[in-house]
């Protein structure tokens, strides 16, 4: 199968790698869900495959990229590090308040304010700079992140940020964090269990977890299923869940959940529909150009809009806000 328009077709061809085990229940057995290409920055030419386990109903990329293209599956020019360049100011300035609203929720949760602090996908700090605007100590603000390019400055401004995997730092004492998050990042990861694992001994007694991952159980989900659908961010989203296989994957790594929360999918919405009309029949670029998310304001606004709204009565967005705490604490 060759990709609908020629901008991908002229990518690189990456090498991948099979991966034929459920990463939330073991299961060897699965079947086809989805498939599509590179939509969003078209990196690569490769056609790609989402499965669904047999068992669980957890769904994961396979093949998915080998590590060694993770550089390029993750260019500099890619949204999470160039964030405050990319996305229209007025649109920056209402995702800071959401993210100054979510924030005061899952502060609001935990029995005390808290005085240590860990973003796991950090990116350009801009969560361990609202910390540090709410009283934590920059040093014991705490940062993961992969792009050598977004520590150095945080580091170089006193947070205690690190160029580490999970799996692989020792540069966070166990037992020290109060709050740790990782907001859309555990659908990046190759093991999200072996991550969740060694996450868990760093919380405190009384430490959270506070976890956001798209959520496949879900209107746009179902309506863009095929392939067009933004959350599945081909191919950088690994592993994708529901709001069962979250939960089924927290308590076999020693969380215990305390609360699930739908937030909004807006930007999930818009790609679908970008991705649709891109690269369906007709493609339609200038319609298209429409419903980027990192630019247009009014689209955008109307689907957060749609979604706080669904989400009040009761609807599975495609946002879900898991927090977590470890279990028997």
């Amino acid at each position: 199968m060759t990709a609908a328009n020629p901008r991908i077709d002229s990518a690189p061809q990456i090498a991948v790698e099979r991966v034929d085990t459920c990463a939330v229940c073991g299961a060897d057995s699965f079947s086809w869900a989805a498939d599509g290409f590179d939509y969003e920055l078209r990196t690569c030419r490769n056609h790609w495959t989402f499965v669904r386990c047999s068992e669980c109903g957890h769904l994961w990329l396979n093949p998915r990229p080998a590590v060694a293209e993770l550089a390029t599956i993750y260019p500099a020019t890619y949204y999470a590090y160039t964030y405050r360049d990319s996305v229209n100011p007025v649109a920056l300035r209402a995702k800071d308040f959401l993210d100054q609203r979510k924030l005061s929720k899952i502060i609001g949760a935990l029995p005390q304010m808290p005085q240590s602090f860990l973003d796991i996908g950090c990116g350009d700090g801009r969560f361990l700079k609202l910390m540090a605007g709410r009283g934590v100590a920059r040093t014991a603000c705490y940062g993961l992140e992969l792009d050598e390019n977004a520590v150095r400055p945080l580091a170089a401004a006193g947070y205690s940020v690190y160029c580490e995997r999970v799996e692989d730092t020792t540069s966070i004492p166990d037992g020290s964090i109060a709050l740790a998050t990782m907001f859309h990042v555990i659908e990046h990861v190759d093991d999200p269990g072996a991550v969740l694992a060694r996450l868990a001994p760093w919380l405190s007694p009384s430490g959270v977890l506070a976890l956001e991952t798209p959520n496949i159980d879900s209107l746009d989900r179902r309506l863009f299923s095929n392939g067009y659908w933004g959350g599945y961010h081909i191919p950088r989203h690994w592993n994708l869940f529901s709001r069962g296989t979250i939960t089924r994957l927290l308590e076999r790594c020693g969380f215990e959940v305390m609360d699930i929360e739908f937030k909004t999918g807006h930007s999930f919405w818009m790609y679908s529909i970008h991705h649709r009309i891109l690269y369906g029949r007709p493609s339609l670029p200038r319609v298209a150009a429409l419903f980027d998310p990192l630019r247009s304001v009014v689209p955008l606004a109307a689907f957060t809009t749609f979604d706080l709204a669904r989400a009040r009565l009761g609807a599975r967005t495609s946002s879900m806000l898991v927090l977590a705490k470890r279990r028997g604490m």
